[in-house]
């Protein structure tokens, strides 16, 4: 809760006017706990869940071909049904194991220091503690991701997330609980590390969910802004590592692709790439761009 409560105390304490976003921020906080503010992550959670995956869906049942052109893996069809079983899942996954653990996790957030006060944090400060969030956690991910490989991780909870062979937006949190607990890990690491506002918290966790949700998309559009980005792994290459399945030895990245090539574990996603130009028969089933 801020320590203040009016604009005029605010400006006192800062010595200084506030921005439009200092100003709605402490309108909307001010009489807020900080507890309360902490858990606007689980609702943000469900929130973006819910929303970002919808324009796949609809593509995907819309059976529109000038779109569905873009899909990986065009010989499997996903329907309604299927979609609203995957979602009941995944909700019933936040509920009884993602909820708790964000409740729980309130007095170490507030011991690492995420502050909820003002100032609120410049552009340049978010980017950068964004960008060190997203190395971090994709570096830690991938190694987490690797041991789910192993036989017995695999075949106890990893093999779950693993049942969409060919994903769609709905399935990127569909796993087992301890999954999610497993390799939620690695995304508080950044903030352990490099603690910030708890906007910055929000922002993180609803980007990387909407990462996360883009990459198990099915579609490779050619127009996606994340085309741009540097080493970025997106739909496509996932896409591989799913349908691959349990014998997937590559492909692990969560984001960026740097740990897969340094430690060369994208070589069959290469050879495989190759093989989808030289034979059109295999790309029938299977896009790889």
């Amino acid at each position: 809760m801020l320590p203040y409560h009016t604009l005029e105390e605010a400006e006192v304490a800062l010595g200084r006017g506030l921005t439009l976003a200092e100003t709605i921020w402490l309108q909307y906080s001010a009489n807020k706990p900080d507890f309360v503010l902490h858990c606007h992550n689980s609702l943000f959670l469900c929130l973006f869940y819910s929303i970002a995956p919808i324009p796949f869906l609809l593509v995907e049942l819309s059976g529109n071909q000038k779109l569905n052109k873009h899909k990986i893996q065009p010989k499997v069809k996903t329907t309604f049904w299927e979609m609203f079983k995957c979602y009941k899942d995944v909700m019933h996954t936040f509920l009884i194991a993602v909820t708790p653990l964000q409740i729980i996790s309130y007095p170490t957030i507030k011991w690492i220091g995420i502050r909820t006060g003002l100032s609120l944090p410049s552009g340049w400060e978010l980017f950068w503690q964004l960008l060190v969030y997203f190395v971090i956690e994709d570096y830690l991910g991938y190694w987490v991701h690797r041991m789910l490989h192993y036989k017995w991780a695999y075949e106890k909870i990893h093999k779950l997330h693993h049942e969409y062979s060919a994903p769609i937006g709905l399935s990127a949190p569909y796993a087992h609980w301890a999954e999610i607990i497993i390799l939620g890990i690695p995304a508080f690491v950044g903030p352990i590390l490099v603690p910030g506002h708890i906007t910055t918290y929000w922002l993180w966790f609803i980007l990387r969910q909407l990462e996360a949700i883009e990459t198990h998309s099915g579609y490779d559009f050619p127009w996606s802004f994340t085309k741009f980005l540097p080493f970025y792994g997106g739909a496509a290459f996932h896409d591989y590592h799913h349908y691959v399945g349990e014998k997937s030895r590559s492909n692990f990245a969560s984001v960026f692709t740097y740990c897969d090539y340094i430690y060369g574990t994208h070589k069959g996603y290469q050879y495989i790439k190759q093989m989808g130009k030289e034979n059109s028969t295999y790309t029938q089933n299977y896009k790889i761009k």
